[in-house]
């Protein structure tokens, strides 16, 4: 497993799909996640430091968990299936399964840290060198910016407003034509 910090939410042009950009703490690799507009506003507000008038879910569960004595330790992506990623969420030791956008945004309002399998870095990473100039790294932000998820070769996903019945959303599982949360 590799730590990683979230880097921010982009939006992917021209579809304006958004996905949260991830990198490694001690490495060279960008893990790219397609998610659905309501974990991109959830995780960007976190990271932002944005507090609403009243909690919505992902501060309300963090509330929940913290209110029963409990602390979530860590959060894990760990596999790739199916142009889906998957995560898990560590409370107390007890691994549970969760979606990697709503993982992140409760990551980001309760300070835990965010850690991804290798496979997943391996499969799913963009490696962008260490000794890369500022050039090269503004090439990469432009990329990002230009990215299509149809560029990663997945299958379309649903619309944020009606997942499948075993799908929690676009990007949740997925990207639009390539990996996503």
């Amino acid at each position: 497993m590799r730590e990683l910090d979230v880097v921010g939410v982009r939006m992917e042009m021209p579809s304006n799909i958004p996905m949260v950009l991830l990198r490694e703490v001690v490495g060279h690799r960008y893990l790219p996640i397609w998610i659905g507009a309501h974990e991109a506003s959830a995780i960007a507000n976190a990271q932002e430091g944005v507090l609403p008038q009243r909690p919505l879910t992902h501060d309300l569960l963090a509330e929940v968990i913290s209110g029963m004595g409990h602390r979530l330790t860590e959060v894990h992506i760990t596999e790739l299936t199916d142009n889906t990623f998957h995560a898990a969420l560590l409370i107390d030791g007890v691994q549970i399964s969760a979606r990697p956008s709503d993982a992140i945004a409760l990551a980001l309002r309760t300070g835990s840290d965010i850690f991804c399998a290798d496979e997943v870095l391996d499969e799913a990473g963009i490696e962008v060198p260490e000794d890369e100039d500022d050039d090269q790294v503004e090439k990469f932000r432009e990329f990002l910016d230009q990215v299509s998820a149809d560029d990663f070769g997945a299958e379309d996903i649903d619309s944020p407003e009606e997942p499948g019945p075993d799908e929690n959303g676009p990007g949740e599982d997925g990207p639009p034509a390539g990996p996503h949360a």
